[in-house]
């Protein structure tokens, strides 16, 4: 359970299908990383001029006390391997490079097939690994991505106020 300023989502997270993905953000859940930590990017039609294949998500980071602290990158669960797939309200580790995931995660808004393997939205073609999905809050997601923002950099970020598990 993720309680924003603007609302609270649910998210189940799938650790048959992704059990390295899960692992990681289930520990940095349980060790109070997202606690204090911030909704930064909002990415929208309009706002990515330089990219050709246009996605539609929502970032999230951790406590800026708290980066430096990370653990290391770890291995990337592709789309192929895990069958999960980035569709509206999936949630998935960002990366720059494969295998560079840490801690920070993004929300697909709408269904994302470019982020799966093979997309083109990164070169690499590799794609992001996908890990559960939303099942409440798909609105405060929403509001998330049409809150103010100065290009992709929301202004100010949305704040998290704490993750928690739930049974």
């Amino acid at each position: 359970m993720l309680d924003t300023e603007l609302g609270e989502i649910e998210v189940e997270v799938d650790g048959a299908k992704a059990p390295g993905t899960v692992a990681n953000f289930l520990r940095y859940v349980d060790e109070k990383f997202y606690d204090g930590g911030q909704f930064h990017r909002t990415v929208t039609m309009h706002n990515q001029p330089n990219n050709d294949v246009k996605i539609e998500v929502v970032q999230a980071s951790v406590n800026e006390a708290k980066k430096d602290d990370e653990s290391e990158p770890i291995p990337l669960e592709r789309t192929t391997q895990t069958g999960l797939l980035h569709k509206d309200g999936t949630i998935s580790m960002a990366r720059g490079e494969p295998d560079s995931a840490t801690s920070s995660f993004f929300f697909c808004i709408g269904d994302q097939p470019e982020l799966d393997f093979g997309g083109a939205r990164n070169p690499d073609g590799q794609g992001f690994a996908a890990f559960g999905r939303i099942t409440r809050g798909m609105d405060v997601v929403k509001k998330i991505q049409t809150s103010p923002h100065e290009e992709q950099r929301l202004t100010p970020p949305v704040r998290i106020r704490s993750v928690s598990r739930i049974r």
